[in-house]
């Protein structure tokens, strides 16, 4: 027997998102560690997860459907924390392998077609591969993929437990 309803669960999820988010926020405004574009792909990541879970407490879906929302959810997990893989990835590589550092997400955004920003995103830039905040010896991909994995996985046990 679990101590929350899978409604709560659902909620609890999408109340973690927020705090991710708010600490992402912190971390911005009053840490001044400013977000690259990988960055921003992860927050995307996070407030996917959490409007999802916050989605699903709302309607409160019976058994299959809470399976769907609940692997709605675990998708969106994934995708974020592939992200985060992909940033760990670039910040392990010895400094002359690094990608240049292009423009920034905004220009980005204005000039380029949608397809044209996400290769150029996704194949990285010297700014993605900074490393300047650590928590126990980790990055900030790391807990995000560390927390995505934590949303996937309580996501995954909400839709497929029984509830009394």
């Amino acid at each position: 027997m679990s101590i929350f309803s899978r409604r709560q669960l659902y909620f609890v999820i999408a109340a973690l998102c927020a705090l991710a988010m708010a600490y992402a926020l912190y971390a911005q405004h009053v840490l001044g560690l400013e977000p690259c574009p990988l960055c921003i792909f992860q927050r995307i990541g996070v407030m996917v997860v959490g409007v999802l879970a916050l989605l699903a407490a709302i309607i409160n879906p019976a058994r299959c459907w809470a399976r769907v929302w609940s692997l709605l959810i675990a998708l969106a997990a994934t995708a974020g924390g592939a992200v985060s893989g992909w940033q760990l990835y670039l910040q392990q590589l010895p400094a002359d392998q690094v990608p240049a550092c292009g423009p920034g997400l905004d220009f980005m955004l204005e000039t380029m077609p949608m397809t044209t920003l996400l290769s150029k995103v996704f194949k990285g830039s010297g700014e993605c591969a900074k490393v300047d905040w650590l928590f126990l010896g980790h990055a900030m991909p790391f807990w995000v993929a560390a927390f995505l994995l934590l949303t996937l996985l309580l996501a995954l046990y909400n839709g497929w437990r029984k509830v009394d």
